[in-house]
């Protein structure tokens, strides 16, 4: 065994015993009754673009033929326009049709975001604000019967496996902003967060200022929380990891001093564990929605149609059941979805 073999052995499992400590058991909550789910793996060990998923790498730099016309590119968005999508419509196109002939609707997501979208221990499904969503565009599309094929996305692979089409559709916490929308279309919005520091409550750090200098701040891969620190990193160390979770952990073990991330992924995370807290306040709009490939915006029309059947209805509504479920007790105060906005 060369010398330092055992000590790499030793943190690695650290890391896989601290997450596994770290995954919360979902107490009295019930699943949509409305798909057959499957979990897929996580795409392979290296990325869509071939760049290693796992390890973290430190950073150090300052209707009808014709009638589906393509979804509007990032060309001509604005930070005021970007979360404005198609209108929408119940009729099906090319890529609705495609998912129906092949009977099951595969969504990437994530497997480790609590509240969002995380595997529950007790039952080995997955669950979350977001999964529930998944299910919805399912049975509106597939019926009630709908199945529904789980693809565990990292964040930095969301666009690559959207236009390679390993996925019909990415509903996992995906910010909706002019860069991406040059890659893939999406959605209206049907979540509004922002981007924020998390630390230790005993830590020094303030907020997203120059507290953070000379700390390592950690980010997910292709995060819009990683954008943010390459603008401006305030003097701080970045350090880049596949998936948010890992972000987490690194705090645990002393190998990071903040996250960079969504308030509401950090709030989630903040429920995990009780030693760390949001600082400061938001200093980005992150508007998620529903992202696709750019050549379908039929399904674009299709899951806008279902969004506005999701926000319908009021306080009964699907999305303030689901907000009421998983996202209530860490993000109080919020009172129904963001309004949708349209281009056409």
């Amino acid at each position: 065994m060369r010398p330092g073999d055992e000590g790499r052995r030793r943190r690695a499992r650290a890391l896989v015993n601290l997450r596994a400590a770290l995954a919360p058991v979902a107490a009295g909550v019930g699943v949509m009754a409305v798909a057959a789910a499957v979990l897929v793996p996580a795409l392979g060990s290296k990325g869509l673009e071939g760049a290693p998923a796992g390890p973290e790498r430190a950073v150090h730099r300052a209707a009808g033929p014709g009638r589906w016309h393509a979804a509007p590119a990032g060309a001509g968005c604005t930070a005021q326009t970007a979360a404005q999508s198609l209108r929408p419509s119940p009729d099906s196109g090319p890529a609705v049709a495609r998912i129906q002939k092949k009977g099951q609707l595969v969504v990437g997501v994530d497997q480790n975001t609590y509240r969002w979208g995380y595997r529950d221990p007790g039952t080995g499904k997955l669950e979350g604000f977001d999964i529930d969503l998944a299910r919805a565009i399912a049975k509106d599309i597939l019926g009630p019967d709908a199945k529904v094929v789980f693809q565990a996305v990292p964040t930095n692979q969301r666009i690559p496996a959207l236009q390679k089409r390993a996925v019909d559709m990415v509903v996992r916490t995906m910010t909706i902003n002019c860069a991406r929308k040059e890659q893939v279309a999406f959605s209206t919005a049907y979540f509004q967060g922002g981007q924020q520091v998390l630390a230790p409550k005993r830590s020094a750090v303030a907020a997203f200022d120059d507290s953070l200098r000379g700390k390592r701040v950690c980010t997910a891969a292709g995060s819009t929380g990683e954008s943010e620190l390459m603008k401006q990193r305030h003097g701080a160390k970045v350090l880049i990891v596949a998936n948010q979770l890992d972000c987490l952990v690194r705090l645990q073990l002393g190998q990071a001093d903040a996250v960079v991330t969504d308030n509401a992924l950090a709030a989630a995370q903040a429920a995990q564990d009780p030693t760390v807290e949001l600082k400061g306040r938001p200093f980005t709009d992150e508007p998620y929605g529903v992202a696709m490939n750019k050549d379908d915006s039929d399904l674009v029309r299709r899951v806008n149609k279902v969004l506005d059947d999701y926000r319908g209805g009021g306080a009964d509504s699907p999305w303030m059941r689901s907000y009421r479920t998983w996202l209530r007790a860490d993000l109080p105060g919020i009172p129904g979805p963001p309004s949708p906005e349209y281009s056409d």
